[in-house]
């Protein structure tokens, strides 16, 4: 039961979902997430099941860099894999779709673990150095064993679900958008618990939090391991959505992607890693989509790519600058604005 807005009860202040509205628009987004593949073209059927792949990851970072303060430039070695081990799976023994995704998953997160043993002795920079180091010698393995395919990599099949293949966009859809949401309620569910109450103590101020009778070690490695774990089953996703996994396909321009989208959306918050990602992966469409229209068509649209490259270089900036508690703090500001309304000066 609440009063204004405070709340009786630990259970009262402690719930996901605290009013009426907030589960209104939920059943609200749910429809039009339902409605959304029946209705679009491929294109944009697309672009929302790689916008829900990057949405996993950049929550996976985000428990991480956001809510343990642990930095981390790995993300897509772990993406890498978590993928291989779909690939491999799939090609040399046709499991099921999801026993792959969940075999990702625990896979990059023990690669996680084992990265993130020296977090106990560096921190920041340091940090970030040595994940970049995992990031080649994941590279390294990905390029030379020969279970992995070597410098070409490994195709894969389609997932299949009661012998119906998954090899269109429309179908992959109803693939990686729940399993997406599933993860988005467990990171929300996460912080709720003693264990992300720990993660947050350690990033505001681990000695403090050790004083307390928080063992650093211990939970900095799960902290690792549960953002390998969301990287990995993000990158099952992919190598089913494309299908084709190669050691180019992970670079560490990807990782740079990840931390950008949790930097710009907000770190700390998984709107913020929602916002992020969605923004990180469709301002570079919409860019590219503007400028095709422009008068003079497809040789213009060549001329002016790399003006639209700054351009979102400079909206990201302008993030950093100006806002930078990122997306997700635009968005408070907004419903505080319109909670108010209209008695607002």
């Amino acid at each position: 039961m609440r009063i204004g807005t405070l709340k009786e009860s630990y259970v009262a202040d402690a719930a996901l979902f605290d009013s009426r509205t907030q589960k209104v628009w939920l059943c609200l987004a749910a429809a039009l997430l339902m409605l959304f593949p029946f209705l679009a073209t491929e294109y944009w059927l697309y672009m929302a099941c790689l916008v829900a792949i990057n949405v996993a990851s950049a929550t996976g970072l985000n428990i991480l860099t956001g809510y343990t303060g642990l930095v981390s430039l790995g993300q897509a070695a772990f993406m890498g894999l978590g993928a291989y081990t779909v690939a491999v799976l799939e090609t040399h023994w046709s499991t099921p779709f999801l026993l792959n995704l969940l075999a990702s998953g625990l896979v990059a997160m023990v690669g996680g673990i084992v990265v993130g043993i020296p977090s106990l002795r560096v921190k920041g920079l340091y940090l970030a150095i040595a994940t970049i180091a995992a990031s080649f010698i994941a590279h390294f393995l990905f390029s030379n064993m020969k279970l992995t395919g070597g410098t070409t990599g490994l195709s894969i099949n389609p997932a299949s679900l009661f012998g119906m293949p998954l090899d269109t966009s429309f179908r992959l859809y109803w693939l990686i958008v729940p399993v997406t949401i599933l993860m988005l309620l467990g990171a929300a569910n996460l912080f709720r618990t003693r264990i992300g109450r720990a993660f947050i103590a350690i990033r505001d101020r681990d000695i403090s939090a050790e004083v307390l009778g928080i063992p650093l070690l211990r939970y900095k490695l799960l902290s690792f391991g549960l953002s390998s774990f969301y990287a990995g089953v993000a990158g099952g996703m992919w190598a089913y959505f494309f299908r084709v996994v190669t050691p180019e396909s992970f670079p560490l321009l990807m990782s740079i992607f990840f931390l950008a989208a949790i930097i710009v959306g907000g770190m700390g918050s998984i709107l913020g890693g929602i916002l992020g990602a969605v923004f990180m992966t469709m301002v570079p469409e919409i860019l590219k989509l503007l400028v095709s229209v422009l008068p003079g068509g497809t040789e213009l649209a060549v001329f002016l790519s790399p003006v639209r490259t700054v351009i979102f270089g400079l909206l990201i900036i302008g993030f950093l600058v100006f806002e930078p508690h990122g997306l997700a703090e635009i968005w408070r500001r907004i419903r505080r604005y319109f909670h108010l309304w209209p008695f607002r000066n």
